[in-house]
C-alpha cells in the first residue's frame, strides 16, 4: 500500500467509524442525562460498557492494551471495544442510531459538530458533574490536568459534553538537508517567511523542488482567516478583501510554482519523502508515516506551524444519556484512565498523537522520545490553539472549504483569474451555513 494511502486511511480529518450493528448495553437504561453530582454512583456491581472507536493498526493495538490494564485494575467493569471502521462511517452510524437511542453505545469517539443535534435533544451526558466528582472524577477540571484549550474544544454550545482523547495539531515538516543546501538557516515562523523560503528553494533547485504546501485546505483557510483576526463563522464574507487576501496567498504561489497542493495523493508526506516538495503543513499525528517514507534518504525535522495559531484536531469521547447510572460512572472511570498521565504517555509514544495531559506532555519521558521529532517541539507548537466552533452548520461549512479551495487552486494552476471560482465558492459556503 502506498504511503499516502496509509496516511489517508489513518488520519483523514473527516474519517469516520463504521458499520457493525450497534449493540445494546444489556442493562437497565436511564432516559435523562446526568446533570448533577447527586446522580453519580459508585460502581458496586459488574457493569458492561460499549465504546465505539475508529482506531486501526498500532492505535487499535495500544487502545486494546490500555483497556486490558483498566479492566485488570477495575475487575467489575468490562469494556467492549467496537471498531466501526472509518470516521465518515461512524458519523453516519451515529446519525442513524440516534433514531433508536437505546442502541447507541455507552461512549463513542466523535468530533463535537457531529453531535450538535444530539446535544440539543439532551441525548448526551454533561461531563461537568463527573469531572467535579471526587469519587469517579478529579474534583475539578483543573485537577484533571487536561490542557484547557483541548477541553474547551470538546464543548458544545458551552457545555462540556466531551473529554479530549486522540489529539493532533498542525505542524511544519521540512527537509533539513535542503534547507542547509539552499542557505535557509531556520524553519519559517511566519507566513511571509514561509513564502520567501518556498520561493528560494523553488528557484535555487531550478524549479525541480516545490517549496511548500498544505495538506488540509479547510485548515489553511480557517487558520488563515484566524491569523487575520477573523473567527470562523457565518459572518465571513468569502468574497471579501480579507478572504481574498488569504486565498490569493496560496493561489499566487500555485501560479508561480513555489506552492502546491496534495491533490490525488491526499497528503504531501509522499511527495515530501520523494523530495518533490521541501516542506509541508500537516497533522502532527502523521510523523510516523513521514519517518517511514523518508528513511535514510535525508534528515527531516518538524517545527511549529508558521503563523500565530495552529489547529487542534482529533476526536473526543462522548457519553450517551440512555446508559444506566452504573454505566455512566464506569464509563467516566475508563475515560479518566485513558487521559491519565501514564496512559497518555503510552498512547502518545506509541501512536504519534499528542498527550492531552499536561503532566505527560511536560515529562522527560515524552520530551526525550528520540523516535519522533515532535515531543521536543510540542510546547512551542501548542502556544495558540484554535478549533472550529461548535455551532449550527459550522461543520458543514468547514467541510465545504476543501472542495471550494480545490476548485480555486485548480483555476490558479491553469494560470486563470480565480475571482470566478471565489464567487462560486462564496455561494456554496453561504449555502452550507444556511442549510
Amino acid at each position: 500500500m502506498k504511503l499516502s494511502k496509509k496516511l489517508a486511511t489513518a488520519f483523514a480529518v473527516c474519517l469516520a467509524l463504521a458499520g457493525t450493528a450497534a449493540c445494546s448495553n444489556g442493562e437497565k437504561s436511564s432516559s435523562s442525562s446526568s446533570s448533577s453530582s447527586a446522580k453519580i454512583t459508585k460502581v458496586k456491581k459488574n457493569t458492561n460498557i460499549v465504546f465505539w472507536h475508529g482506531m486501526t493498526g498500532v492505535q487499535q493495538d495500544t487502545l486494546k492494551e490500555l483497556t486490558k490494564e483498566f479492566e485488570k485494575d477495575n475487575p467489575k467493569i468490562k469494556v467492549k471495544l467496537e471498531n466501526q471502521g472509518q470516521y465518515s462511517d461512524l458519523q453516519a452510524k451515529i446519525n442513524s442510531t440516534l433514531q433508536s437511542p437505546n442502541n447507541l453505545p455507552t461512549i463513542t469517539q466523535a468530533y463535537p459538530d457531529w453531535l450538535h443535534t444530539a446535544a440539543k435533544n439532551k441525548m448526551l451526558v454533561d461531563m461537568t458533574p463527573y469531572i467535579n466528582s471526587k469519587e469517579v472524577g478529579w474534583g475539578s477540571s483543573e485537577a484533571s490536568d487536561i490542557k484547557t484549550a483541548l477541553l474547551d474544544g470538546a464543548k458544545i454550545e458551552g457545555t462540556q459534553y466531551g473529554i479530549p482523547f486522540n489529539k493532533s495539531i498542525e505542524t511544519l515538516t521540512y527537509n533539513a538537508d535542503l534547507f542547509k543546501k539552499y542557505g535557509i538557516k531556520k524553519a519559517p515562523t511566519t507566513m511571509e517567511e514561509l513564502k520567501k523560503d518556498a520561493q528560494t528553494i523553488y528557484e535555487k533547485s531550478n524549479h525541480k523542488v516545490v517549496g511548500a504546501g498544505f495538506d488540509s485546505l479547510s485548515n489553511y483557510y480557517t487558520l488563515g482567516m484566524k491569523n487575520e483576526g477573523v473567527n470562523f463563522s457565518s459572518k465571513i464574507d468569502f468574497a471579501g478583501s480579507t478572504s481574498k487576501k488569504v486565498i490569493n496567498y496560496y493561489a499566487d504561489g500555485i501560479k508561480a510554482g513555489y506552492f502546491r497542493v496534495a491533490g490525488s495523493e491526499h497528503y504531501l508526506s509522499g511527495p515530501f519523502a520523494n523530495q518533490k516538495v521541501a516542506m509541508f503543513i500537516g497533522t502532527s499525528a502523521g510523523e510516523g508515516f513521514v519517518k517511514q517514507g523518508v528513511g535514510d534518504k535525508f534528515t527531516y525535522d518538524v517545527a511549529p506551524r508558521p503563523g500565530k495559531y495552529t489547529m487542534s484536531q482529533g476526536t473526543d469521547i462522548y457519553m450517551f444519556s440512555h446508559a444506566s447510572a452504573e454505566q455512566k460512572s464506569a464509563a467516566f472511570m475508563y475515560i479518566k484512565f485513558l487521559v491519565s498521565k501514564a496512559s497518555q504517555l503510552k498512547w502518545a509514544n506509541a501512536t504519534g498523537y499528542i498527550p492531552v495531559n499536561n503532566a505527560a506532555a511536560d515529562s522527560a519521558e515524552y520530551k526525550d522520545n528520540k523516535k519522533i521529532k515532535l515531543p521536543a517541539k510540542l510546547e512551542d507548537a501548542m502556544t495558540n490553539l484554535y478549533s472550529v466552533p461548535v455551532v449550527k452548520n459550522a461543520g458543514a461549512a468547514y467541510g465545504q472549504l476543501n472542495p471550494i479551495m480545490q476548485n480555486i487552486l485548480a483555476a490558479a494552476q491553469k494560470k486563470q483569474n480565480v475571482n470566478n471560482a471565489i464567487n462560486s465558492g462564496k455561494s456554496k459556503f453561504d449555502a452550507a451555513w444556511k442549510q
